[in-house]
């Protein structure tokens, strides 16, 4: 890590385990799906794999590396509210939050 890239902490490591978990795959698969308008064969269940989580949640929050979560208030703000529609998503799934 070079003196310029920032060192992650408790958000980056929740989103490294967000993206490993196998259930939020699988709500992206879904999000996509509805998203665009895809049928499961377009679009099977297990598409995404952890590193499509990872691209993806960069994405989403506009940041290069899960570490400035902790360190950019707006994209933790967006980790955040990623977090609470995923925990939404799991309830009516009949999981846990």
């Amino acid at each position: 890590m070079t003196a310029t890239q920032p060192k992650g902490g408790p958000l980056a490591r929740q989103a490294a385990m967000l993206c490993r978990d196998v259930r939020f795959r699988l709500y992206l698969d879904r999000r996509r799906r509805h998203k665009f308008g895809l049928s499961e064969q377009d679009l099977p269940d297990g598409t995404h794999n952890e590193q499509d989580a990872r691209e993806w949640l960069c994405a989403a929050c506009s940041i290069e590396s899960r570490a400035e979560l902790d360190h950019d208030r707006q994209a933790a703000d967006t980790f955040r509210s990623i977090g609470q529609r995923f925990g939404r998503w799991k309830l009516q799934q009949g999981g846990r939050p």
